[in-house]
């Protein structure tokens, strides 16, 4: 009697530049809206993890932050966070965005992918949009830095993403599933509604408020019907509290709704969305403000300052 095939398990980390495509692709493998996607850079702040299970493998992505040069503490997070999701993961899937032909990979990153190179599979995302130069900019780069061939793929048309799978499933350790084969993610509920909240923020808010504006779900209940879900918006200032309240707090009421809607979409239930907002000055700089937030703060910055 031949014995069943072994499975596959670990975990792929997605990097790369801002807005290459990584939160759009999580969600076209999971199959699930996981990742918040908007047009803005910097969207995803925190790793997002998705699980794709197939008969023969479970594939545990990390949607990470953008690899870019930190300006600031919440930066120096983002990337911190980055860093810690490539060192740990099994295989390294390296995106690029065949529309921006000079945008590699900051320069002091990619030691962390030559390092592990028999592990990293490089993608040239956005094909369907690419421009010739771009194409061969990022191949040639993915050549000579890696001595890789890159796939060519499109999150949004999804393209290629069967022969992208198999390349990284191949580099996947031998292992039983880690996750029951039903779940499709690893952080809470809650979390997913943070980001739902933000995500809106991003879309409805111009300049520098989405920025700004960082969520905190404060209370979920799922006793009641509807479902009662806390969530306050903290700004840096003043002034752009008074902006996403806006006048007579239409603005905060038009956000409120847009976000209630996707949270119960998200949900499958009925919810009564309660937005608070409040001013925590400098948040983005403070290590103990990100810290209350719920943000990773790089060791060399653990201060209580």
């Amino acid at each position: 009697m031949r014995a069943p095939a072994a499975t596959r398990a670990g975990i792929v980390a997605l990097a790369g530049r801002p807005n290459v495509g990584k939160s759009t692709l999580l969600n076209a493998l999971v199959g699930e809206k996981l990742a918040i996607v908007t047009p803005r850079p910097q969207t995803t702040r925190e790793p997002v993890r998705g699980i794709l299970t197939r008969p023969d493998a479970q594939i545990i992505f990390v949607d990470t932050p953008g690899l870019m040069e930190p300006q600031y503490l919440l930066h120096r997070s983002m990337r911190f966070e980055a860093e810690k999701a490539l060192a740990d993961a099994d295989a390294i899937l390296l995106m690029l965005d065949a529309t921006r032909p000079s945008e590699v990979p900051p320069a002091d990153v990619v030691p962390m992918f030559t390092t592990r190179r028999n592990r990293v599979v490089v993608a040239i995302n956005k094909v369907d949009a690419s421009r010739s130069d771009a194409l061969r900019a990022h191949t040639t780069w993915a050549e000579r830095e890696l001595a890789s061939e890159p796939l060519y793929i499109s999150a949004t048309a999804e393209e290629g993403l069967d022969v992208l799978l198999e390349r990284l499933i191949a580099l996947l350790p031998e292992s039983p599933f880690l996750y029951p084969e039903d779940d499709l993610a690893v952080q809470p509920v809650r979390f997913f509604v943070a980001e739902l909240v933000r995500e809106t923020i991003l879309e409805q808010y111009e300049q520098e408020i989405p920025y700004s504006a960082t969520v905190r779900i404060e209370d979920y209940r799922e006793s009641g019907d509807p479902v009662y879900v806390r969530a306050v918006i903290y700004v840096e200032r003043k002034s752009q509290k008074g902006i996403l309240i806006g006048a007579g707090g239409a603005a905060l009421k038009q956000l409120g709704t847009r976000a209630r809607e996707k949270i119960e979409a998200f949900t499958g239930e009925r919810v009564y969305l309660d937005l608070w907002v409040k001013v925590l000055p400098g948040w983005r700089r403070k290590p103990s403000s990100l810290k209350y937030l719920g943000y990773a703060v790089p060791p060399d910055f653990e201060t209580n300052g």
